[in-house]
């Protein structure tokens, strides 16, 4: 049997722990032979193949990013697109395709299951966002990153007695600044699930700073004020997938804060820096798991599904109500940090 794996969407810490765990059970336990596709769904899209054996997954666990590379190609907006990557696969002689990817890579997954073609899917995402599983790898080591910016930043605010502003990722969903602003001692958490009023916040932060000299606010970059409802965009251009590039709510709430409270306040903006880099442990653990159980889909006809953790246990969910809806953070866990606020 030949299998077909791809990485798509953003890079994302432990993409190649997946891939290596997959073609080292597919080969060692059911001799599988594995294909690479270079750059997401414009390898199948494109034929743009690389070999994957033993030997080229060798010592890349660790590493960040992809060794086969990733993009937003959507070949849902590509005329014939998924009649082009099925006629491809079968010239190829490609029974099966593991796609390792976020909500858009997964939903041209979900549509290519659709059309007959064998697919498996693995989620991925620094966002966490993906309903049909508890955590996506990924998301612990940008938690990490964030962890520790928030942790140096809090002496630069304490030495200068600024406020200090720190925007993380996370687009529709606040889950990496509702884990990385709990562990990271924040002041303030802003969430797009919960539109925050700037007045209340610049409170917040007048009561911390009169009772320590400074203070530190997380945003997502996806949060909204109540006063007008709208995230902040980088610009109004869209990528393939249709989504907004998000950023510079910072900006925006560091002038605003230091305009009502008087207080000297900066921005800090994470960017990339979140979903660069080597993985961490747990994402190692995690991935590896996935890519084991994505092969074990495979040999056993569990097509259509992807793979899932659910506790400590991994599952299997199909690939449409995997991805069928964000996974956003509730009003009760959203409190527990509350309390914290000020």
């Amino acid at each position: 049997m030949r299998i077909g794996v791809l990485t798509g969407g953003g890079d994302c810490p432990g993409l190649n722990a997946v891939i290596r765990a997959v073609v080292t059970r597919g080969t060692r336990e059911h001799g599988f032979e594995f294909v690479g596709f270079r750059d997401g769904w414009r390898g199948p899209l494109e034929a743009d193949t690389m070999r994957l054996a033993l030997e080229d997954v060798d010592g890349i666990l660790a590493r960040g990013g992809t060794i086969l590379g990733s993009s937003r190609t959507n070949p849902l907006t590509t005329p014939d697109g998924l009649d082009k990557i099925a006629a491809n696969l079968d010239a190829l002689g490609v029974d099966a395709l593991v796609a390792i990817g976020g909500e858009d890579t997964l939903g041209v997954a979900t549509k290519l299951h659709e059309a007959g073609v064998r697919v498996v899917g693995v989620p991925k995402t620094i966002d966490n966002d993906l309903s049909g599983t508890d955590f996506t790898f990924g998301f612990d080591t940008a938690v990490g990153i964030a962890t520790e910016a928030i942790d140096r930043l809090h002496t630069t605010a304490d030495s200068h007695h600024r406020v200090l502003v720190v925007e993380v990722m996370g687009r529709h969903v606040g889950w990496l600044a509702l884990h990385a602003g709990m562990a990271g001692a924040a002041d303030v958490v802003l969430i797009p699930e919960q539109p925050f009023d700037i007045e209340a916040v610049c409170e917040h932060v007048r009561r911390r700073t009169n009772a320590c000299g400074c203070a530190l606010v997380v945003t997502s970059e996806g949060a909204v004020p109540v006063s007008d409802g709208a995230m902040t965009l980088v610009s109004g251009e869209k990528d393939a997938f249709g989504h907004v590039r998000l950023g510079g709510i910072g900006e925006r709430l560091a002038a605003e804060i230091e305009s009502r409270t008087g207080k000297e306040t900066r921005a800090v903006v994470l960017g990339h820096l979140q979903r660069g880099g080597t993985p961490s442990a747990f994402d190692r653990w995690l991935a590896t798991r996935l890519g084991l159980h994505a092969v074990a889909a495979i040999a056993e006809g569990g097509f259509g599904t992807m793979v899932a953790l659910h506790g400590t246990a991994v599952a299997r969910v199909p690939l449409a109500e995997g991805t069928g809806a964000l996974k956003v953070v509730s009003p009760e866990e959203y409190a527990e940090v509350e309390i914290f606020f000020g």
